[in-house]
Parts: C-alpha cells; structure tokens; sequence
C-alpha cells in the first residue's frame, strides 16, 4: 500500500508539526495561510532553513543512565521549560480571535517566554496581565522616534523586562505569494473572496462581531483608515526606517535597562558589535526566509557566532524548526535556545490556544525522546561529540 499522509481533521490527532500544517492550510482562508506560509522572492531562504538540518547528523553515546531527563535551563535570569520561545509574528488575530492571548497563555503553561508582534492585533498591556506569562516586546525602528520611546515607556509600565528589536525590516521584504492574494493594498481579489466564503468556521470566529481585527500597537503610527490588518503590510512599510544603525540601538540601550535582544544579525562582526554595544542577547535570523532570499541560514553561521563571542551573549536563533531533534541541533551548536514563528502558528490555526499547546506538546516529546536517544540526561550534557556537519571537511588525526 502507498504511503499517504492521513487528512486529519482534528489538532489533537496531528503527530507532527507537518499535520498540524496541513489542517491549518484546510481551516484558514487562502491569504491567512499564505501570509504564514510564505517567504520572498523565490523562496531560496525559506527552503534552505528546513533543508540545513540534513547537514547536521548525531553521534549518540550509549550504556548511559537516561531513566530521568530533564529540558529546562536557564534564560535570561529565568529558569524555563525547554529551550524555546515562541517568537513575535504578526497578523495573529486574523488566524483566530485573540490569537496574540491564545499564544502567550499556551506559553505561560509550558512555561517558556512569549514575544509580542509590534505588529500585533492586542495591546501590549493585556498580554501583560497573562497569568504566569513571562511576555516579551518585539518593536521595530520606525522614522518617528517618539513613538519608539512611547512603546518603550509602555513596556516599562507594564512590566515587560525583555525587549527584542528587529533591525533585519529596514526595507520590506518582496513576498511575491502573498501580494497575489490582493487586486490592491487591502482588496482581496476575487479568488481570495471566494476561498473566504468556503471556510464559515473561520468567518465566525474571527470576523463576528467586530469585522476585521485592527493594530493595537501601531495605534500612533497608523491613520484609522489604514489601521485594518488585511492588507496593510505595505502601509507599514512605508514607516520603516532605511537609516537604521548602531547609533539607534546606542539610543534604545540607553533608554531601556532590561533585556535587550537584536534579532535579524546573520555576521560575525555584528554579533561581537553587539558585546560592544552592551546588548544582552542576539536572536540569529532571516526573518523566516521572509527578507532577504538566498541569505545564510542561521543554523549555518551559529557555530561560528558562538566561538566568536563565548558566553559574553546569549544567543537565540530562529527558522525551520519543526521538530525537536532541529531544537537539539541547536543546543549542540552553542544555541540557549530558539524561536518558533509558524511552527506554533499552525498549531494555532489548526486548534487555537489547545492547538498551540498541542505543537508545544510534540516538541517537548521529541526533545526529551532525542535527549534521551543521544545518551543524555539534561541539556548540560549536550556537547559537539554528539553532532558532527557532514559538509565540513574531515577531521585527519595527526601520525
């Protein structure tokens, strides 16, 4: 009998991330999923970050006591589940109502940190109140400073300790796939209003009774008019800032006293710039493959990253993670851990917040069964020994 991948319809019968996809792709709208779904220009980079794990092959030991493992570590001054973070995305409410709370509660329960979109379609403020939620802030550097130094006043007031800026959104990415879905900025084309009309589930939960969900955070920055999430990417655009530079993140590390992340660095040289700058941590990043095409994956520049600038960072990456062997792989290559972009947002177009908590689920089985599989007990075991790059050239021992 051919193999076939089963058409689930339920989140909690999905045994991968893969499936949990696929009954997102069949739950969502046509524009949702390929606002998820899809990266720039020809997709090089967004094909590579899944395709650079192959590269990375385990060396397991054996005839070691593995009866009791254990995932968590410490982060940033706090003690987590597993070494992961669900990362900031955009558009959340579009996928289902509350998205950005429905994200944050599941990561509350599993007890890792949750990073909110500036882009994002609650206010900063209520995920705060999350119970037993460690929230953090992703902003971008717009042309209006004032309103960076308002965000950044909003997340001291509300408690926020950790704030990520994204510096790799200088300039749009070109995400061909996604504009197909639009006759103009925030008009569907004619297909895309059809496909909407299939999925009532979808139009129910999201669009009853308030209509399209609006930016909560981009409030200041954004006319009313324009402030609808369905199709304002290219409006946001418009507010990036071209002449971002280290003297703007010189200003932020002076105007903020906690955590302070650079996400989007893919060199040696910016990371040690960041030791420099007295930045706190660096997430390595190719925005998903959303950017820049045919950029580095981060996978393949964190070896070299972390012999670069020892323990003087903490260094996160994010892009392709779909499994918990991928997660490992990072661990082993020098990674505290790493963000989830679409990965949990599959789970929750699939299911919602139980959808969420179900990817987080599968991943932490995965971990602990390739914890225990390389011979280990708990992340602190994990060394290179247990890796080896396939494409690096081969170890000769001298005579």
């Amino acid at each position: 009998m051919k193999r076939s991948m089963p058409r689930r319809r339920r989140y909690d019968q999905a045994l991968s991330i893969a499936e949990l996809a696929e009954i997102a792709r069949r739950r969502l709208p046509n524009f949702v999923y390929e606002y998820i779904h899809g990266g720039a220009d020809d997709e090089v980079s967004l094909r590579n970050n899944r395709a650079v794990f192959n590269r990375y092959r385990f060396t397991p030991k054996t005839l070691t006591d593995v009866s009791q493992r254990d995932l968590g570590r410490d982060l940033l001054g706090h003690r987590v589940s597993m070494p992961v973070v669900i990362g900031p995305t955009g558009f959340n409410g579009m996928i289902t109502q509350d998205g950005d709370s429905k994200l944050a509660r599941a990561a509350a329960d599993r007890g890792i940190p949750f990073t909110l979109s500036n882009a994002s379609t609650e206010p900063l403020e209520e995920i705060a109140k999350v119970p037993g939620g460690w929230p953090w802030m992703q902003i971008y550097f717009y042309r209006d400073h004032d309103y960076v130094k308002n965000l950044v006043d909003r997340c001291r007031a509300s408690g926020y300790d950790t704030i990520v800026v994204t510096t790799d959104s200088a300039i749009y990415g070109n995400r061909e796939w996604d504009t197909r879905n639009y006759a103009r900025p925030f008009v569907l084309n004619w297909r895309n209003k059809l496909h909407v009309l299939s999925r009532p589930g979808w139009m129910k939960d999201v669009l009853y009774p308030h209509g399209v969900p609006t930016f909560k955070n981009l409030g200041d920055l954004l006319p009313p008019e324009d402030s609808s999430v369905q199709g304002a990417a290219a409006e946001i655009g418009k507010h990036l800032m071209p002449s971002l530079n280290w003297e703007d993140i010189r200003w932020l590390r002076d105007n903020w006293s906690g955590n302070l992340l650079i996400k989007g660095i893919l060199s040696v040289e910016e990371a040690r710039t960041a030791v420099e700058y007295g930045i706190d941590g660096i997430v390595l990043s190719n925005h998903g493959g959303r950017q820049l095409d045919s950029s580095v994956s981060p996978m393949e520049i964190l070896p070299e990253v972390r012999a670069a600038v020892g323990d003087a960072l903490t260094i996160l990456l994010d892009g392709g993670f779909r499994r918990g062997s991928d997660i490992l792989k990072a661990v082993l290559l020098g990674a505290d851990a790493v963000l989830l972009g679409r990965t949990t947002l599959y789970g929750l177009g699939a299911g919602g917040q139980a959808g969420v908590e179900h990817a987080l689920g599968l991943l932490h089985k995965e971990m602990d069964r390739t914890l225990g599989l390389l011979g280990c007990s708990n992340l602190q075991e994990l060394d290179r020994s247990l890796i080896r790059d396939t494409c690096a050239p081969p170890t000769v021992s001298p005579a």
